[in-house]
């Protein structure tokens, strides 16, 4: 197996972990919401859901974001390949932001405070 080809590989598997952790955090969120939404008061479980599954998707955006920067700057560095990876690394980076100050109510570079659920 050539160079190229094994980093190719360990791109698809980087993004394929990317895929499995939004799903299983997808899937362990969502039960832990049934089980727990009738125990705790009303929009407290609704609140720790969305965050739990905001937290699996950030994970999961991360990773693959890694998967096709390895497989573009490796595999395939033409010019036209890099614009197409520098866009989808700004839209993935962008939704990661996004989500995050959606999940924790401040931007990633802000310090976190006391008392946040």
């Amino acid at each position: 197996m050539q160079f190229t080809q094994i980093i190719s590989v360990a791109g698809y598997a980087i993004e394929a972990a990317g895929v499995v952790a939004v799903v299983i955090g997808s899937c362990v969120s969502s039960v832990a919401f049934v089980r727990t939404f009738r125990q705790l008061p009303e929009g407290v479980a609704y609140k720790t859901y969305r965050r739990k599954l905001g937290r699996s998707i950030i994970l999961g955006l991360e990773f693959l974001i890694a998967g096709d920067i390895i497989r573009t700057v490796v595999v395939a560095d033409t010019l036209e390949n890099v614009a197409v990876l520098g866009l989808i690394i700004l839209i993935r980076t962008f939704l990661s932001v996004t989500l995050h100050l959606e999940v924790e109510g401040r931007w990633p570079w802000q310090t976190e405070t006391r008392g946040t659920v």
